[in-house]
């Protein structure tokens, strides 16, 4: 008897070669609970060009408004202002998801049921990202996504489902947070042919289809429309988009495919279409899994987007960060907010996992032993009086100096903002205008202050974390 996973297979095969997908030289099959399906070499692969999908099977903010059900209401939804073109998509996922006689449904069944990213964490799980970014980032995104829920997406899913006779199905906040999950991990920036986008406009800003607009989903208290056309010299135009069949390679650090779009066929023999093609540098072993790369991402991006993370991942990085709602439990607050705006501080930085192999140093620097010089911003060195000295650390430490500038401004006393002022007081009197350039004022600041309440207050952070 045929497992439930080959039985969704078997439909899914079908309804590709139904809508004219090829597989040349690769299938697919069930790899495990935890990587779902795959993409492999077929025993008898010959060809570079492993599979070829027609751009016309994207499940793309054009292709929901051309669909003959919904399409009028969406457009109608969409001139409206009541959705944008991602968040276009996710409707049109939870929709087709609930319908039970959905043209979709072969390759919305083979789609995983639950996710691991943190959004579908119990309490419990979630509690183990106390203390990283993550944790606030999955707490905000989830409290956004229950209130659209509740104040748009139920009653837009209801309306859409009504199209399809659909009056009795119940619509739940997880069905909306599966469809937000399958975009999310699915879609990909699609270089799309000019001609295909616009087939019967020569300009693109004469009628503009929805395009990486931005995302009511991401921030849902944003109500602009807006309607971003990407185009490049040579007619692509870029949007986001699910494909499926290419949409189940899993992501490798050494990736053996990739995929571009052929636009006249010229090199599939099939115009307006993607396809995957081998970028092995040896020919592929028979049931070889064809991978290909999600982008250099650290682990908590990896988790974020697609539940899963990498043992030794080279692109992993430690983000610091002050948070900046607690500017306004510090002493002069608004002097500092000031002052921070002058310098252009930075309030986070993000440190690659590799300039951290050695301690909180660059490597050119280990053991008293210099290997290979390394780029690191220069500490402030303009002084009035002469008297601050350029510290020995100062192109050691690999935070950012832009970084560093904001904490040394939290850290200040009154007293050394009172320093500060008379100092570009000063230097204004002596100039005889007013303006202060960042550099300046971030002087000003370093030679009243020096390192030693910015890095206490560092400590303090990476204690936290």
């Amino acid at each position: 008897m045929a497992s439930p996973e080959a039985a969704k297979l078997e439909r899914f095969l079908q309804w590709l070669q139904a809508n004219r997908v090829e597989l040349r030289g690769c299938k697919i099959e069930y790899c495990d609970s935890k990587k779902g399906f795959g993409i492999f070499s077929a025993k008898d692969f010959s060809d570079e060009v492993p599979m070829v999908v027609p751009l016309d099977l994207a499940i793309t903010p054009m292709r929901v408004l051309q669909d003959p059900a919904l399409g009028p209401e969406c457009r109608a939804m969409f001139e409206e202002g009541e959705v944008d073109d991602r968040f276009l998509m996710i409707l049109f996922l939870t929709v087709e998801h609930l319908h039970t006689n959905s043209s979709w449904k072969p390759y919305l069944d083979m789609l995983p049921t639950t996710f691991g990213n943190p959004l579908w964490f119990s309490d419990d799980e979630l509690q183990e990202l106390r203390g990283t970014t993550l944790y606030r980032a999955t707490e905000l995104q989830k409290k956004n996504l229950l209130l659209l829920y509740d104040t748009k997406v139920k009653a837009l899913v209801k309306k859409l489902l009504t199209l399809y006779g659909d009056m009795e199905i119940e619509v739940s906040f997880e069905d909306f947070l599966w469809a937000n999950s399958v975009f999310w991990s699915r879609a990909l920036n699609i270089p799309f042919p000019h001609s295909y986008v616009f087939p019967k406009m020569e300009e693109v800003h004469d009628s503009c289809i929805p395009i990486n607009g931005r995302s009511q989903v991401q921030k849902s208290d944003d109500q602009a429309n807006e309607m971003t056309c990407k185009t490049e010299q040579g007619g692509t135009v870029w949007v986001e988009g699910l494909v499926p069949g290419i949409d189940f390679c899993n992501h490798d650090l050494k990736p053996i495919a990739t995929w571009e779009v052929d636009g006249d066929g010229s090199v599939t023999g099939v115009s307006s279409s993607m396809y995957l093609f081998s970028a092995a540098q040896s020919p592929l072993e028979i049931h070889q899994e064809i991978s290909i790369s999600y982008g250099n991402k650290g682990n908590e991006e990896l988790l974020y987007l697609y539940g899963f993370v990498i043992d030794g991942n080279p692109d992993d990085y430690l983000m610091v960060h002050y948070p900046v709602e607690a500017i306004d439990t510090v002493s002069c607050s608004d002097s500092k907010r000031q002052l921070l705006e002058a310098q252009k501080a930075e309030m986070r930085c993000l440190l690659p996992k590799a300039l951290l192999d050695h301690g909180f140093f660059p490597v050119g620097i280990h053991k008293g032993k210099e290997i290979n010089s390394c780029e690191v911003d220069q500490v402030c060195s303009y002084s009035w009086s002469g008297q601050r000295k350029m510290p020995s650390y100062a192109n050691k430490l690999v935070f950012p100096e832009k970084f560093m500038t904001a904490l040394r401004t939290i850290a200040m006393q009154e007293n050394e903002i009172f320093k500060v002022s008379s100092l570009l007081e000063e230097l204004i009197g002596s100039r005889g205008d007013k303006d202060l350039s960042e550099t300046e004022v971030q002087s000003a600041v370093w030679e009243v202050c020096g390192d030693s309440g910015a890095l206490q207050l560092l400590v303090d952070l990476l204690r936290v974390k």
